[in-house]
């Protein structure tokens, strides 16, 4: 950076600390003025501009491409819900909102779109494009913790909000967090909080568990989690296997099972590769053996409709974990159910529930905020509660841009009632018992960057 535009940072961040000062002692009618601390030298600033664009960067190939087209529709209905269009969905129901249905700051949403492909550096390179050609003020999206952490690192890099899609793993907000990256999902450590004593009721506390993994950052959270809770339980690890993403074929992993002395197979796989290994397990005859004494279990700690729509009848009676499930009750909900079902036939998956509420949750903070300038927009989301969306009460954690809110414990449904059908409740476990220490994961946020 040049040595004058060095100074006029420093100027805008003194006007922009100055300002905001000023904001936070004054009427609230005066608090949200549009654009009344905004720097004006931030990248993509759309001020000239009578529309905003957002960058949604989705697998659209690849192990994870089912997630990536929902949730490419979901960002889509969030578009058109946010420029007054259709019925409004989740509009009508978030509780606090400054929404009006007139895009965002009264500026129409446009929005651009990349395939991740389900690779880090694929992902990365789409977003970068986005931001760098397209103008794209915020990037969402992705169905891999992979690229998340590898898109949020380029947006902390570039300046540029991150709005993580589905992504799991622990490091997101844990040692890779970043002060422009945000998460809705919930990640591993609420997965073994809230599974593990559901595994000890339906289980016992005597069982030896053998992990098959998807070598990546996920995978190896989300077994790392499952181990440390289910070992709290008593629980004996026999291995802990990775495997590719993607490996089609996962009878080379499958077959060493059969004669471990195990008696549970946790899958850590997600998408297709979790369809796969639960199909072949399943021919494998895995479901019908005895162990130790005990009818052998298989655990698939991150469930989807969309698996388990591919999974056919061999996700019957297995328990998980999930975000969002369409068949929740509550007002947000349903009003969302309804919206996407009407434009798209179907239920909404919790991919596609988590990237809708991030787009919702983007334009309401900037509407609050009265600015697009992301350092604002940022401190406006953090600490930030709501309701109505899903899932009960809740915030975004400022310490490391986690949100806390209820998770389920889901069961592959033995008598499903429908197609969509396919996950049983088992509990609403509250957010009290999912919360932990922000300092258990690690990292930091880093700056805001002026």
């Amino acid at each position: 950076m040049k040595k004058n535009d060095t100074n006029k940072s420093r100027r805008t961040f003194l006007k922009t600390a100055t300002a905001s000062s000023i904001a936070a002692t004054a009427p609230a009618s005066m608090f949200y003025i549009k654009d009344a601390f905004a720097a004006e030298d931030f990248r993509n600033n759309p001020k000239d501009s009578k529309t905003v664009t957002l960058g949604f960067n989705v697998p659209q190939s690849g192990a994870y491409a089912d997630e990536g087209a929902d949730e490419l529709r979901a960002f889509k209905l969030a578009v058109k819900h946010l420029n007054g269009e259709g019925d409004g969905g989740m509009m009508n129901t978030m509780k606090p909102s400054m929404l009006k249905g007139n895009g965002i700051l009264g500026k129409k949403v446009a929005y651009v779109t990349g395939d991740t492909q389900t690779k880090s550096d694929a992902a990365r390179a789409s977003a970068k494009r986005m931001i760098e050609k397209d103008g794209a003020l915020m990037i969402s999206g992705g169905s891999s913790s992979g690229v998340a952490i590898a898109v949020q690192g380029l947006c902390q890099e570039m300046g540029t909000i991150f709005m993580a899609g589905l992504t799991h793993s622990n490091d997101t907000t844990g040692k890779d967090k970043r002060r422009y990256g945000f998460r809705h999902f919930f990640n591993t450590e609420m997965s073994g909080a809230s599974l593990g004593p559901v595994l000890e009721k339906e289980y016992g506390n005597e069982r030896t568990a053998y992990h098959l993994t998807a070598d990546y950052t996920w995978g190896w959270s989300q077994q790392g989690s499952i181990k440390k809770y289910t070992e709290e339980l008593g629980w004996k690890t026999k291995a802990a296997v990775k495997t590719p993403v993607g490996a089609g074929d996962f009878s080379q992993f499958i077959t060493p099972v059969l004669n471990s002395g195990a008696d549970v197979l946790v899958l850590n796989h997600y998408g297709k590769d979790m369809v796969n290994s639960l199909t072949q397990a399943v021919q494998f005859g895995l479901r019908d053996k005895q162990v130790n004494g005990k009818d052998f279990q298989i655990v698939v700690p991150l469930f989807s409709r969309l698996m388990a729509q591919g999974a056919g009848d061999n996700i019957k009676g297995i328990l998980g974990s999930t975000n969002w499930n369409w068949s929740l009750k509550d007002a947000g909900s349903q009003a969302f159910v309804k919206s996407f079902g009407k434009e798209y036939g179907n239920p909404p998956s919790q991919a596609a529930h988590t990237c809708y509420v991030q787009t919702l949750l983007y334009a309401n903070a900037c509407e609050m905020a009265g600015t697009f300038y992301p350092p604002e927009v940022i401190k406006t989301l953090e600490g930030y509660k709501f309701d109505g969306m899903g899932n009960g009460a809740t915030e975004y954690r400022a310490e490391d841009h986690q949100c806390f809110k209820d998770v389920l414990v889901v069961r592959g449904n033995e008598k499903p009632s429908s197609q969509f059908d396919l996950l049983e409740v088992v509990q609403e476990v509250p957010r009290a018992q999912v919360e932990y220490d922000a300092s258990l994961l690690g990292g930091e946020l880093g700056p805001y960057k002026v």
